[in-house]
């Protein structure tokens, strides 16, 4: 049962790594300044998730990854690519960015998990939620 944790947990921060990634990309591409600083503010929650997996790893006695891998590399480079270049298509592809988050997330910790590491990652999901509320918002506010 600990090395399917270990392994669902580096997914997962896998997954917030390109994620913080693909923020970079969204800010870079986004002209509004109070749409630069929510980016911002996510990809600085998205940072703080992605330590306490590392902590929650470090605690289970595993090696968490450093990065997102190849994989991940080539994914940020598509990301980079496909960005849209408005502020409203930048927020829809933030939102997109989350939802799939939390789709891969429910899927890869499915059943491999303790309770304590489940409710770190139910703490981490409810807050990616949270993140696409704000994005929902801030199309609202563009439009």
């Amino acid at each position: 049962m600990k090395n399917e944790e270990l392994t669902a947990l580096n997914g997962l921060l896998k997954g917030l790594y390109m994620g913080i990634h693909a923020y970079d990309h969204f800010m870079e591409n986004a002209k509004n300044h109070d749409l630069k600083q929510t980016f911002q503010t996510i990809q600085h929650e998205i940072r703080e998730q992605a330590l306490r997996v590392v902590e929650r790893i470090q605690n289970l006695g595993g090696t968490p990854i450093e990065d997102a891998g190849w994989i991940g590399a080539f994914q940020d480079y598509l990301v980079k690519l496909r960005v849209p270049h408005e502020d409203e298509q930048i927020i829809q592809k933030a939102i997109e960015g989350e939802q799939l988050g939390i789709e891969m997330t429910e899927k890869t910790v499915r059943g491999n998990l303790s309770a304590e590491s489940e409710r770190v990652v139910r703490e981490l999901l409810n807050q990616d939620r949270t993140h696409v509320r704000q994005l929902k918002a801030m199309i609202s506010q563009t439009a």
